[in-house]
């Protein structure tokens, strides 16, 4: 899920991206190395934190569902520990929006988790963010590699800690299914799209699709993208410094409608397509026993959570591929959630030094669904082997690594429901053979977000 700016989601070598990839679809043990000391395997504080007693923060973030469960245990903990209260708000899709009308109000919350580095950089223009103070800005030069602190920053100054990570390009898939079809796990695009016919001859629809999530559509879009344009063109697109009527669009968008233009392809067809929300995209492929409603989903590493909602086990009932190569490699693209002080105080501050420890991040990853650019945080720590070879291997990948591209842009093209890229792929999704007419929408949304 926008952004624009600094070194932003900069330079991923394809060495590392492939490796990335590979490392994507192990599910043993994967060791319990992390990429550092270890410390997130101790049970010793590895920050320490100021009593905050009788202190109120109030934190938004789009989280709902497990991943709001899971966030408010870390909260919870940080309470246990200063002594503060503190109120979770979700702010829903809009957190731009949400954050914008609150400022706006007067009453801010103290600290939000922003999906969009793009929106991070329009805060701290607009003089809405805090900077990092020197607790939170230890444990960064601690525990985080160079490019997540570059991603935190604005014009050189420091103001987000990226407390989750995501990869988002793997495909999750329906073991059973791919079983009783004779179905194997493809590697290229096109032994995805003959899998895929494979399954629908075989009685299960196959591919998953949250359309009714616009961002959902835009991860699609950037790995196919990545993997067929290449590594230099990401970048110009994602910076605008090509337009989306480029001939490289047009060969992604052909390629996407490959799979989008063939109803029979999607769960529900295109319709039940835009009707799906990301949840139900992931959990309709895990569950009804032997009559699933899907049999694969592109979907992060945080579907394990939703997956965690059925009675499939990941790893066995749940396997996960890298997503297919549609050029030479496969892609690998990353997303994550920043998050910043809009308050002065020392109990955001405190928070937000919390974040990007260890302790808070040792938290989540035992809870599951989650995967922390953390390179200190023991691997250990996490719930089972598949999110283990995961994590292990974005660490290793160090500076090195592809960001989200709508993420990389201003939250008006590339971060709001209803409007901008999400609602012009959704639209793509609604009429596939349009890709012309989707490139010019495209190019008009972008060109007034970004101001050329």
């Amino acid at each position: 899920m926008g952004r624009r700016g600094g070194r932003a989601a900069g330079s991923v070598a394809v060495g590392v991206a492939l490796a990335l990839a590979l490392a994507a679809c192990g599910g043993g043990s994967g060791g319990a190395k992390g990429g550092g000391s270890g410390k997130g395997g101790s049970t010793a504080p590895t920050v320490r934190l100021p009593s905050l007693k009788g202190e109120k923060l109030q934190v938004t973030a789009v989280w709902t569902g497990p991943e709001r469960e899971n966030f408010v245990k870390v909260l919870d903990e940080f309470e246990k520990r200063t002594g503060a209260t503190v109120d979770f708000v979700p702010s829903g899709d809009d957190m731009a929006g949400f954050v914008g009308s609150k400022i706006a109000g007067g009453g801010p919350p103290d600290v939000a988790m922003l999906q969009q580095v793009g929106v991070l950089h329009e805060f701290a223009a607009k003089g809405w963010l805090k900077p990092l103070g020197a607790g939170a800005r230890a444990q960064l030069a601690k525990n985080y590699a160079k490019g997540w602190r570059d991603l935190g920053a604005h014009k050189g100054t420091p103001y987000g800690v990226y407390f989750k990570a995501s990869n988002k390009s793997l495909v999750w898939y329906n073991a059973r299914a791919f079983d009783d079809a004779g179905v194997r796990e493809p590697k290229s695009w096109r032994d995805f799209l003959k899998a895929a016919r494979t399954l629908s001859e075989s009685g299960v629809e196959p591919v998953s699709v949250g359309g009714a999530d616009g961002w959902t559509l835009t991860d699609w879009f950037e790995n196919v993208y990545l993997s067929q344009a290449g590594p230099a063109k990401y970048d110009q697109l994602a910076q605008h410094r090509i337009k989306w009527t480029d001939p490289t669009v047009r060969r992604a968008l052909t390629t996407l409608g490959q799979l989008f233009g063939r109803a029979e392809l999607l769960a529900g067809g295109n319709s039940g397509a835009l009707q799906t929300d990301f949840p139900t995209s992931v959990t309709q492929t895990f569950s009804g026993g032997d009559a699933p409603k899907a049999a694969m989903v592109s979907s992060a590493d945080f579907a394990a959570a939703n997956i965690a909602q059925t009675k499939a086990r990941v790893g066995t009932d749940a396997k996960v591929f890298p997503f297919p190569a549609v050029g030479a490699r496969s892609p690998v693209v990353t997303g994550g959630d920043v998050a910043v002080a809009l308050k002065d105080g020392r109990a955001a501050q405190a928070l937000l030094a919390f974040l990007a420890s260890t302790d808070a991040a040792k938290i989540w990853a035992q809870a599951g669904g989650f995967l922390s650019p953390n390179k200190e945080l023991d691997r250990a720590a996490y719930a089972d082997g598949v999110l283990r070879e995961i994590a292990g291997a974005l660490v290793a990948a160090g500076d090195d690594f592809r960001f989200d591209m709508s993420d990389q842009a201003p939250a008006s093209f590339g971060g709001k429901p209803g409007q901008g890229e999400w609602k012009d792929l959704q639209d793509f999704l609604k009429r596939p053979k349009d890709v012309a007419g989707a490139q010019a929408q495209l190019e008009k949304d972008a060109a007034a977000s970004f101001g050329r």
